[in-house]
């Protein structure tokens, strides 16, 4: 009997499915049958989290991908595979590269993911053996920093945080400035609400982040970097310390790195998750110790940033790319994607959509590919309705808009953004109002209060859809709400306030109509804003079982018992008690 190999999909997802359940039933087993030899590894995510507990098994006859594993199954994988050699094949997700999740794999192109799911992130010599550090031995050994940024410009990659703009450009900026001390920043500052793209890929492939932060050092004549990563991503946190600890014990950082005179240190500096630290300069105010807001530019960070000093600041998506981009050629990069975009984005594909999880296209990819083809489309066969993209900077897309290409241009065009990659598809029970309200209640909270318009100018949105929302509108609310907006982005300093009112304008710009319906009709098609629905009892279904009176909180639906009952508008609060627990059917919601 050979050896046999475990692997165990240990990020965050994987864990919330039970992943540690699984983790320990597997070593409890493994120590009861010590006769069978075993290695048991954990992974990141490879994508799929909807398929969450994922167990790889490798052996003699091939490798199989386990899906939905709990401890129970577990169990049966190793007593029916582990030691009888049987596959069980009612849990199998893949079987000797035959993958029954193919729709969505087959149109990724997996350059940023290339090692999440597959490699274990605590192990750097598992990242060595996929060509791991021997882009920056190449830079150092066979090439100017002149020629690395300019490698990384004709490959065309933009920055992925959201801007777009060309990263051996920006590079230069900093690279042209003398002075003797120099930072280079990997923003992990991940935001967005449905957001979990560079999340998944510092707890999955933390080296090839350290990998494209010391290539770009290099190239820009830095000493010094800084990866800024929110509290709220412990796991993330603690692979990227382990990272760093083997990378300073291998010589990848620290001291004359690959015996050149080339120096670079790495420090975590843990960002409280405020949202407005995602921008340039009030993430570098953050990290000197002061309160994140945005400053005066110019001067821009590339001439004057951390303490004074050329600073550059690119995203952790962005910082992937750059060891692929530099083993293998600019023109390889550059041959994926479009005219305009060139590469691969990840999405976090999140909301009413069968296969959640994280994906990588290419560029050019249609919406209604990423979302029907690979996301599998819209849970229960309902209708698709928008999705948002782009976070609370972006905005809503219709399903006219679904054949829109993933590119910068295409999707700038629709008056949503590319963002740094969180798609929250949304269904036909969505109200649009509702989301407009949800997003400006987000970038409300947020504003760091600087800029007058951002401050109030939100807030005054918010209320306004807040008042739709509760049937209270006015007939000039929807002027008023594009009159905040054009304020709020003509007049705020920073990106959170200049596209902050991207989610109102881009739904009364798609969905006009609810807006209309909610004020002038004072109804909510989607049925989601509670004030403006009325309960009525079907008489002829109501079979009088009284449940419906006994959990109505303000004692408004009365009828004798066996009785058909009635329920009194006048009091309702319309909490939808009595619509949740009829076993008939006789509550109706219009």
């Amino acid at each position: 009997m050979g050896n046999k190999k475990i692997t165990i999909g240990l990020a965050s997802c994987g864990i919330s499915a039970g992943g540690d359940a699984v983790l320990e039933t597997f070593e409890n087993l493994i120590k009861e049958n010590s006769d069978i030899k075993v290695e048991l590894n954990k992974t990141g995510c490879i994508g799929a989290c909807f398929k969450e507990v994922l167990v790889d098994l490798e052996d003699e006859s091939g490798s199989y991908t386990y899906a939905e594993v709990n401890a129970d199954i577990a169990k049966d994988i190793f007593e029916k595979h582990i030691k009888n050699n049987e596959p069980v094949t009612e849990y199998l997700m893949k079987e000797n590269g035959t993958n029954h999740e193919s729709d969505f794999f087959d149109k990724q192109k997996r350059i940023v993911l290339r090692n999440t799911g597959i490699i274990d992130p605590e192990n750097i010599d598992q990242y060595i053996e996929r060509e791991g550090y021997k882009a920056i031995e190449k830079a150092l050994k066979t090439m100017t920093p002149e020629e690395v940024r300019e490698e990384v410009k004709k490959s065309g990659l933009k920055g992925r945080g959201g801007a777009g703009f060309l990263a051996g450009l920006k590079w230069g900026f900093a690279a042209a400035e003398k002075s003797h001390k120099k930072y280079m920043v990997c923003n992990a500052d991940e935001g967005d609400p449905g957001a979990f793209m560079d999340r998944s890929v510092l707890e999955g492939d933390p080296h090839s982040v350290l990998e494209g932060l010391s290539i770009a050092a290099y190239a820009i004549g830095a000493d010094e970097g800084y990866i800024y990563v929110r509290a709220e991503y412990p796991l993330a946190i603690k692979r990227l310390n382990i990272a760093i600890e083997q990378a300073v014990e291998r010589g990848f950082l620290g001291e004359n790195i690959f015996g050149t005179d080339f120096s670079f240190i790495i420090n975590l500096k843990i960002g409280a998750g405020a949202f407005v630290c995602g921008e340039e300069t009030a993430l570098i105010a953050s990290i000197e110790g002061k309160r994140g807001m945005p400053a005066i530019r110019p001067p821009f960070p590339a001439q004057r940033g951390i303490w004074g000093k050329p600073t550059i600041i690119n995203n952790v998506e962005t910082l992937a790319n750059v060891p692929y981009i530099i083993l293998k050629g600019a023109h390889e990069f550059a041959s994926i994607g479009t005219e305009d975009s060139k590469g691969s984005k990840v999405f976090a594909l999140t909301g009413k959509i069968k296969k959640s999880g994280l994906v990588e296209v290419p560029m050019g990819l249609s919406l209604r590919e990423v979302i029907f083809d690979i996301g599998g489309g819209i849970k229960g066969d309902k209708k698709f309705k928008a999705v948002q993209l782009g976070g609370p900077s972006g905005g809503c897309i219709p399903e006219e808009h679904l054949d829109t290409p993933v590119d910068y241009g295409s999707l700038t065009a629709t008056g949503a953004i590319m963002g740094s990659g969180g798609m929250v598809v949304m269904d036909e029970d969505t109200c649009m109002v509702d989301v407009a309200k949800f997003f400006m209640n987000f970038v409300r909270d947020e504003s760091c209060g600087k800029c007058t318009f951002c401050r109030i100018g939100t807030k005054r949105m918010h209320e306004i859809l807040t008042r739709i929302t509760e049937g209270k509108g006015r007939e000039h609310d929807m002027d008023k709400l594009m009159e905040l907006a054009k304020n709020v982005k003509d007049s705020s300093l920073c990106g959170l306030g200049q596209t902050a009112p991207n989610p109102v304008l881009t739904t009364l710009r798609y969905f006009k109509n609810e807006y209309e319906e909610h004020i002038i009709k004072g109804k909510c098609r989607a049925k989601v804003c509670k004030p403006l629905l009325t309960y009525t009892i079907d008489t002829e279904a109501c079979t009088g079982c009284t449940v419906c009176a006994k959990k109505c909180p303000v004692d408004v639906i009365s009828g004798e018992k066996k009785e058909p009952h009635v329920i009194y508008q006048e009091n309702c609060i319309k909490c939808g008690n009595c619509y949740s627990v009829c076993n008939f059917g006789a509550v109706n919601v219009e």
